[in-house]
């Protein structure tokens, strides 16, 4: 078990193994949940799109016109090809 002191500030510093093992890296965000007993739970904060940000994004590189059969298709080929390569 890993112990942190906390500053004046109400601060802690996650050394960078548990931030290894917690795969976060400089920049992104840590979500804690408080349990019950004075506990937390602590997880990397993972982001969540919306349709409408994925309709945008298939829009921005020209997929808007093809069905996600297709996508999925023309991924799988592209990965195959460029890994025999």
């Amino acid at each position: 078990m890993t112990s942190l002191a906390v500053t004046v500030k109400g601060q802690v510093t996650l050394k960078r193994d548990l931030l290894q093992h917690l795969g976060v890296k400089p920049g992104e965000r840590i979500d804690f949940e408080k349990l019950p007993g004075g506990e937390l739970r602590v997880r990397a904060a993972r982001p969540t799109g919306s349709i409408e940000g994925f309709l945008q994004l298939r829009q921005r590189v020209g997929l808007a016109n093809w069905s996600t059969n297709e996508n999925l298709c023309r991924y799988q080929c592209a990965g195959s090809s460029h890994s025999a390569g």
